[in-house]
């Protein structure tokens, strides 16, 4: 069964947002195992974007000049049907606790990096304690001058969204970002809300990526509603991504032409800060590559 090789796991606050009775309500769709998962396809592999050759030290990644990304936990509150690290092998590769070192260690010497990209898993999983030892190792680094933090966490956890959590984030020593990953309006409710309003009024920039899924937000009615919603939240879209063929997601794959027939839709009903950036990422290439910007 899909569940045993990639678990289900949804917290109560976003199962609460699913619509009873309805089999197509757009998050149960990101959340249900089916069938599909386990019906190999051709081109749909376990390291899609890949992340294992680059990582430079267990859990550090560097794809992208002056950028680095930290793997820090492979934990996640939910677990996204979709997700293109759901294959990937945390215990060897990520940079927890007892691993942060080698990975302070080589951007302490990495001088060209300025930025430091923390995700997982949901870093936002670690305890606000564990992660100001990290905010405090990375801070002893002279270099670093910008911190992003990619999560779930406000939209499907919002309570995790703590005081001292915001107190990171505002810290006056790195400029602090947040990317939040909505795919539907449906996902912002009011707790959501005030947790997105709660980092805002402290300062930090909010962003939000979010995936193309066939079944989910591939048409232009929820992808518009999607920037209005997450804009009137204080959250700017930023990229809407084309789906990462990692195996047991081909059944959310959307055409690339249809893809960028909606956002060429979306830019004839949004003002243009509204539209996100079509983007793929490919390996080996020094950015993600942008279908529709």
């Amino acid at each position: 069964m899909a569940a045993d090789a990639f678990s289900l796991r949804v917290p109560v606050h976003l199962l609460d947002r699913i619509r009873p009775g309805e089999p197509d309500d757009p998050i149960l769709r990101q959340v249900l195992p089916t069938a599909a998962e386990i019906e190999p396809r051709d081109g749909f592999v376990a390291d899609p974007v890949g992340d294992l050759a680059a990582a430079v030290v267990p859990g550090l990644l560097q794809k992208y000049a002056g950028r680095a990304l930290l793997v820090v936990t492979g934990a996640c509150a939910v677990h996204c049907r979709y997700c293109f690290r759901r294959h990937y092998p945390y215990a060897e590769h990520s940079a927890g606790r007892d691993g942060w070192q080698a990975a302070l260690c080589h951007l302490e010497h990495a001088t060209d990096v300025t930025e430091v990209v923390l995700s997982g898993g949901d870093p936002l999983m670690l305890p606000d304690e564990t992660l100001g030892e990290l905010w405090e190792g990375l801070a002893a680094i002279p270099h670093l001058r910008r911190l992003r933090v990619h999560t779930r966490m406000p939209v499907v956890l919002p309570e995790r969204v703590t005081p001292a959590l915001v107190g990171l984030l505002a810290a006056p020593r790195f400029a602090s970002s947040l990317v939040t990953h909505v795919n539907h309006p449906a996902e912002l409710d009011a707790v959501a809300a005030a947790a997105l309003a709660t980092l805002r009024r402290a300062g930090v920039p909010l962003l939000n990526q979010s995936v193309l899924l066939r079944g989910v937000n591939d048409d232009v009615d929820t992808l518009c509603a999607l920037s209005e919603t997450l804009f009137d939240g204080g959250v700017l879209p930023y990229y809407l991504h084309m789906l990462d063929p990692v195996a047991g997601v081909a059944h959310f794959a959307v055409d690339e032409a249809d893809a960028a027939r909606l956002v060429e839709s979306m830019r004839g009903r949004l003002p243009g800060y509204l539209v996100p950036r079509l983007a793929r990422e490919i390996p080996g290439r020094p950015a993600k590559t942008v279908l529709v910007g």
